[in-house]
């Protein structure tokens, strides 16, 4: 079985061959370094042989064994450079927290940023954890700030949840804002056999804690809505539901089944009905682990933005990096554009 290794952004002087790589076109330029010039870019590679017998649109594989530079070394591991690669963009996946607006702020830029994407052919949707709100509570406030998004474009883990104790027929303690609770109305919280975990500053308290501590112990499924470790509010980071949900595992013993992002199931869910694979894909986020690990890790191509909760050195938090970091959802939005008119990635921002 062929051995794929990994390859850094770097230029080379070798000159490779094409490879088809899960629909993605890949070709090796060979350009001697030079001041200012010859600018090249990649993507990491890490498959196993699994991966790669499972799919069968991986072709071949660039051979530098004939090259003067590789000689005969297997890829040259980490010396497979300079490839550029071109990828089909049909959706673009978009959080909403801390990327287009904070609170009741709209990010500088973003609504007419939104306008020059939905100018093309790319589909857009909107995958939030946002869960201190109902999903009604949520477009309002949108429409207010002027973005012009439809209800049916968003795609919520709060909602997600609901469905899930639909389909369980769970019986939650809802650990939840009172604005959020519209989305759980006529569940039935008697006797409760589950605990739903959001972001609920009204219920992070001991005795509310405790009580739910006591339901998983007694064999209570425990949810987490999401665990974000913290988010932008307008006066600062503020803490999230992950470290109250942290401490009820750490009580109990037990693991969370978390609903939103960065689950994989949120990502895939996310993309049904929009026609396309993950690697089809573009998720534009301000959480380096949450938004763009996660999509990353189904296949989705990530940004990230350095507004919201972004602190400096979150690219290097996950692996692969981010295909892309951004000082903003403007720029995101160039970054996708351009490569929509490329055809291919612009240079990975490695600051």
């Amino acid at each position: 079985m062929t051995q794929i290794y990994r390859y850094r952004r770097t230029l080379s002087r070798c000159f490779g061959r094409v490879v088809l790589l899960y629909g993605l076109e890949v070709g090796e330029r060979g350009a001697r370094p030079g001041p200012g010039r010859n600018e090249v870019w990649g993507y990491r590679v890490n498959l196993c042989s699994e991966y790669i017998r499972q799919h069968t649109t991986l072709k071949t594989l660039v051979n530098p064994s004939a090259c003067s530079c590789h000689g005969s070394s297997p890829i040259a591991k980490e010396n497979l450079k300079g490839l550029k690669m071109k990828r089909v963009i049909k959706a673009v996946l978009v959080d909403l927290s801390g990327t287009i607006l904070i609170e009741d702020c709209k990010i500088p830029g973003a609504s007419e940023a939104l306008d020059r994407l939905r100018k093309t052919d790319v589909k857009v949707r909107f995958v939030t954890n946002a869960s201190k709100e109902s999903l009604s509570m949520l477009h309002g406030r949108l429409s207010a700030l002027g973005f012009g998004i439809a209800r049916n474009e968003i795609f919520s883990s709060l909602s997600a949840a609901r469905q899930l104790v639909d389909q369980r027929q769970l019986r939650p303690l809802l650990l939840l804002q009172p604005e959020a609770l519209e989305d759980f109305a006529s569940v039935d919280t008697a006797n409760p056999n589950a605990v739903l975990v959001g972001l609920a500053p009204d219920h992070f308290n001991y005795d509310a804690l405790t009580r739910a501590f006591r339901l998983v112990l007694e064999g209570a499924d425990l949810i987490a809505i999401h665990k974000g470790r913290y988010f932008r509010r307008s006066d600062g980071l503020a803490l999230g539901p992950g470290p109250f949900v942290a401490g009820l595992e750490y009580a109990t013993g037990r693991h969370a089944e978390v609903i939103g992002k960065p689950s994989a199931a949120f990502f895939r869910a996310a993309l049904d009905g929009l026609g396309c694979q993950p690697e089809e894909a573009v998720m534009i986020g301000d959480d380096a682990r949450d938004d763009v690990g996660g999509a990353q890790a189904v296949g989705l191509s990530g940004v990230l933005v350095r507004t919201g909760k972004y602190r400096p050195g979150d690219e290097a938090l996950i692996e692969p990096p981010p295909a892309h970091v951004a000082d903003s959802f403007p720029e995101a939005v160039q970054y996708v554009l351009q490569q929509l008119a490329d055809g291919a990635p612009a240079p990975a921002d490695d600051s």
